[in-house]
């Protein structure tokens, strides 16, 4: 989705956030695959943004679109 902003292209993107094992989150960005890490939700997101704005420098997405984002269910092992 894009939306216009004072005569410029502003584009909403995903970011998906996991706890890490360490400590911290892992952030994903679904459309360019880009992924970064930060010890905050807020750091992780302000690193994937930064990330995802210097791979999309150079691999520029035509028309991006949102992913579907949804959750499944399976067994837990005993």
């Amino acid at each position: 989705m894009e939306l216009y902003f004072f005569g410029g292209i502003i584009m909403e993107l995903t970011a998906v956030l996991t706890p890490a094992e360490e400590g911290g989150y892992i952030a994903l960005n679904p459309e360019t695959g880009t992924t970064t890490q930060g010890e905050t939700v807020e750091e992780a997101v302000a690193n994937l943004k930064e990330a995802t704005a210097l791979y999309l420098s150079e691999f520029p997405l035509p028309a991006p679109g949102h992913p579907v984002v949804t959750i499944f269910s399976l067994p837990a092992h005993a």
